[in-house]
């Protein structure tokens, strides 16, 4: 009889078991699985309007023109920044040719010291990166259509810094959300992310 009873609570654990486990995999087709193309198909997207350093107007619409990178931060980035454009640079050189099929967007989260010019200036050592400013306004409107993160942070004597989202976004060919890639993130699973954008 105990053996029958030990058994019996044994079956009864596995069934319980293999009901967990398909109530989380339903659970992630359910909530995940959705969202996450909810985000694939809605960041980026909002009403901005931005000035690039090429001169052309950077909107939702830009986004919709080729495979593209994404990246905010600001020109008195101390390391952050710098460190990530120069990512950016050697990932170009290991795609080789096809790298230039992809757009390479520098926005800026401090537009009242980044105009269009210090822009140009700071990405003109980094071939094929364009940076964009605009108003406070239109700076806010991007970063919440983004979903990245901005704050500034006074410092002494009057001075400030800006705290930021530290990944590149990356952006199909149909001007939908792919993948980020973290700072500093392994190269090889950066440079696959990148290929998956550009042959997808």
């Amino acid at each position: 009889m105990a053996d029958m009873n030990m058994r019996r609570d044994v079956i009864l654990a596995l069934i319980a078991a293999v009901l967990a486990l398909v109530v989380m995999v339903g659970g992630w087709f359910l909530v995940i699985a959705p969202r996450e193309a909810e985000v694939a198909t809605t960041l980026g997207r909002g009403d901005y309007t931005l000035q690039a350093t090429d001169g052309t107007a950077f909107t939702e619409e830009t986004l919709e023109d080729g495979p593209s990178a994404v990246f905010f931060g600001f020109t008195h980035c101390p390391e952050v920044c710098p460190t990530t454009l120069g990512d950016i640079m050697t990932w170009k050189e290991e795609l080789g040719p096809d790298a230039d099929a992809l757009r390479v967007y520098f926005v800026t989260v401090d537009p009242e010291r980044d105009t269009s010019d210090i822009l140009g200036d700071y990405v003109g050592w980094a071939p094929g990166v364009v940076g964009v400013t605009g108003s406070r306004e239109e700076i806010d409107k991007a970063i919440q259509s983004f979903r990245v993160f901005s704050s500034r942070v006074p410092l002494e004597g009057g001075d400030y810094t800006m705290d930021h989202s530290a990944y590149v976004l990356l952006f199909n060919r149909d001007g939908q959300f792919s993948d980020p890639i973290r700072y500093q993130e392994e190269a090889d699973s950066a440079l696959r992310k990148l290929r998956a954008v550009l042959e997808g």
